[in-house]
């Protein structure tokens, strides 16, 4: 072998490891391994508590809706939101926060981190961390990736940023257009356990449109589900979930 072909081996070996290095995370999207074997990344807390949890808003259009109905409950949740949206509503990010929500971060835009570098990644989430920090007066300490796939420069940027990922035990596939308060309904509760996290969508800027109806119409009968589990429902600092101060 001529020594710039052993060159040529030795740099796609190497390149080859720092792909897999980099995406090996991804191993957590997959939701019964992640159950089992990462609880805290899943947002598992006490058994007698589910952290209610939305992402990609705030929207002007819906989150609204949402904030009025959990008001009538007496209840609280946490909001993932995508810094570019929440640069767009502030006075929505504030109504958020000041109704005593949770806000963490989903990013600036919801694109794959799979497919950026870690610089690229670090300067998403400080973008999105400064945002909210600059509208609420506080800094968010959670973070959700898009689409729940963590890299490994997912997981230094958010180190190094004091952001704790949290991904979640049940969804509702409720970004789908195919989607119905039924099927968001039964979607959730076939999962549903005590110290579970739900994920939920308060809007449709990333998902079919007018699907956050269907989340909407959904939620009151799963508050009610969970009532008649005997749960409590509210945020993952509720949760007896800790992360990191």
């Amino acid at each position: 072998m001529t020594a710039a072909r052993l060159v040529r081996t030795a740099s796609a070996a190497a390149l080859a490891a720092l792909v897999t290095a980099h995406a090996a995370p991804v191993v957590s999207t997959f939701g019964p391994l992640r159950n089992r074997a990462m609880p805290r990344l899943s947002g598992r807390g006490r058994p007698g508590h589910i952290a209610l949890t939305f992402d990609d808003g705030p929207d002007r259009m819906s989150t609204p809706h949402f904030l009025d109905l959990l008001a009538e409950r007496q209840l609280c949740a946490t909001f993932f939101l995508l810094g570019r949206e929440a640069h767009r509503s502030p006075g929505l990010v504030r109504e958020i926060a000041a109704a005593g929500h949770e806000i963490g971060i989903h990013g600036w835009l919801h694109r794959p981190l799979l497919l950026r570098g870690p610089r690229a990644t670090y300067d998403d989430f400080a973008r999105a961390r400064d945002t909210v920090a600059e509208v609420t007066g506080q800094q968010p300490a959670l973070f959700r990736p898009p689409y729940g796939v963590m890299s490994t420069a997912a997981h230094l940027a958010a180190h190094r940023l004091g952001l704790t990922p949290v991904l979640w035990t049940c969804w509702g596939e409720d970004w789908t257009a195919r989607a119905t308060p039924e099927s968001v309904h039964r979607t959730v509760t076939a999962d549903l356990d005590g110290g579970g996290t739900i994920l939920l969508h308060d809007s449709d800027c990333t998902s079919a449109p007018g699907a956050w109806r269907s989340t909407l119409g959904a939620l009151p009968r799963i508050l009610d589900t969970c009532a008649q589990r005997g749960y409590e429902v509210g945020r993952l600092s509720d949760h007896g979930w800790s992360h990191p101060a």
